[in-house]
């Protein structure tokens, strides 16, 4: 019966909570400072050819089903069941670590579906608000090693996922909160948790912060030492910042700003990090500076082409970890905002959430294969291209390669047949240039009607695809 209340409750709190996702978004910083060290310049560029990676958020919170770490946090937009207590809640949360058991985790298979998908890099939570280390932490006892999963050959989960992935020629990125609502020198059990924040006075208790600044230093330390290549350290938890960096977007989010500061020493830890992974990114996210090498705007694309790196991080159901019976987004909507984000400037970071027996939903895998193939086939006007200044006309984007060539990508509304012709303003073709239609390689006739184009759509592609998320035709052109 106990166990029967307890999912109970759990069904309340992912059903309650569902809007509590949108209160918790980081949108983007208003400023970006270009990196002045060469080697984080390079990655960095290496880094925007990829254009299209998976955001993968495993933890505690698969076990029953919610919304991440965010049930534990007291502000006021989170709803709980009204029979349980704060803290009945907070020792059932912490209590999952003793249920949580993932006996069928293959990364192999995860790394595979993502490879399909035609992604090229990864960011895996390493440990996420709760405190909850997917990783083989010395600094606590809270995490995947110390539980039933013990005694598993891949115990050590972060260590094999980025293996995995790395084996499929990925680039890899460690998602870390600096937040640790476990940890009693951020969440001290002598004060109630009021807010997202930490629960003291750090200038009355500067030893507790400082001991918090060491166990953080010392995590991601492990990390940038004894997991092989890191290419991104992607840390989340944007209100733990110097008070002087607070601004609108942060006050915008809702949770009080403390009288003191937050810092976790940057410095220190940027240091540490290009010292054992040259040329790493830090993706402090929203604190812009010196250490948000890229901005990072969720759920979201700017309304505007932005001439910074930057990537949208969209979850491909509702939330970013597992939840039953998730309304997934589908293979042509993926499509579409690649396409939109590729042409502003960006990259598109999609969200997947593996479930509790550590496999990934059979539904989710096929979604993501169905937006490979489209990949496989036009991946040229999307991998390693640049933007445009002319970057949009209507349902028509442009992106350009590195070599001159541009590409016109027009999206196709869901459900729609494949038209006879495309056309678009601007951009217009160089005279006597062979267009070809990206998916085939096939050249395609096209005439310029004054300051429009006019690309007629093969027969034969439209005969074999009834719909087709998007067509992108690759051509020299004067601008």
């Amino acid at each position: 019966m106990k166990k029967v209340l307890s999912l109970f409750m759990v069904t309340l709190v992912c059903l309650s909570s569902l809007k509590a996702q949108d209160l918790g978004v980081h949108q983007q910083s208003k400023t970006y400072e270009w990196p002045a060290n060469p080697e984080v310049r390079e990655k960095l560029d290496q880094w925007q050819d990829q254009k299209f990676g998976m955001i993968i958020h495993w933890g505690l919170y698969a076990v029953p089903g919610i919304i991440e770490s965010w049930g534990l946090c007291s502000e006021d937009w989170i709803n709980r069941p009204d029979s349980m207590t704060y803290n009945g809640y907070k020792s059932w949360y912490w209590g999952l670590k003793d249920e949580f058991n993932p006996v069928n985790f293959d990364p192999e298979k995860w790394a595979e579906a993502a490879d399909q998908a035609g992604m090229k890099y990864l960011v895996f939570t390493t440990k996420h608000h709760d405190g909850f280390s997917m990783f083989d932490t010395k600094q606590t006892d809270f995490k995947i090693t110390a539980g039933p999963f013990a005694n598993h050959p891949k115990a050590n989960v972060a260590k094999y996922v980025f293996e995995a992935f790395r084996n499929k020629g990925f680039m890899i990125g460690a998602y870390f909160s600096k937040p640790d609502w476990h940890s009693q020198d951020f969440w001290w059990d002598k004060y109630a948790t009021a807010n997202r924040n930490v629960n003291y006075d750090i200038r009355k208790h500067p030893e507790r912060w400082n001991s918090f600044k060491q166990f953080t230093f010392n995590q991601i330390s492990e990390l940038m030492h004894d997991y092989g290549k890191i290419d991104i350290l992607w840390l989340d938890g944007g209100w733990v910042r110097p008070r002087e960096t607070v601004n609108e977007e942060v006050l915008s989010w809702g949770a009080p700003i403390p009288e003191w500061d937050q810092k976790v020493d940057m410095p220190a830890i940027a240091a540490m990090a290009r010292k054992a992974q040259p040329g790493i990114l830090m993706v402090d996210r929203t604190v812009h500076g010196p250490y948000e090498n890229y901005q990072t705007p969720e759920r979201s694309i700017p309304q505007t082409q932005l001439p910074y790196p930057w990537e949208s991080c969209i979850t491909l159901g509702n939330n970013w970890g597992h939840v039953p019976n998730e309304r997934l987004k589908s293979p042509d909507r993926v499509v579409h905002d690649l396409i939109e984000i590729v042409a502003k400037g960006g990259s598109l970071l999609l969200g997947v959430g593996p479930k509790p027996d550590g496999t990934i939903d059979a539904e989710v895998v096929k979604r993501l294969q169905a937006v490979g193939e489209w990949m496989n086939q036009n991946g040229k006007a999307i991998y390693g291209t640049r933007i445009t200044e002319h970057y949009q006309d209507g349902e028509v984007f442009f992106t350009k390669g590195k070599k001159g060539e541009h590409y016109a990508l027009a999206r196709i509304a869901e459900g729609e047949a494949l038209p006879e012709t495309v056309s678009w303003t601007g951009n217009l073709p160089a005279k006597g240039t062979k267009m070809t239609l990206v998916a085939t390689g096939q050249r395609v006739r096209w005439k310029k009607d004054g300051d429009q184009v006019v690309v007629s759509v093969p027969k034969a592609f439209r005969k074999k695809h009834k719909t087709y998320p998007a067509l992108a035709f690759s051509f020299q052109s004067n601008d």
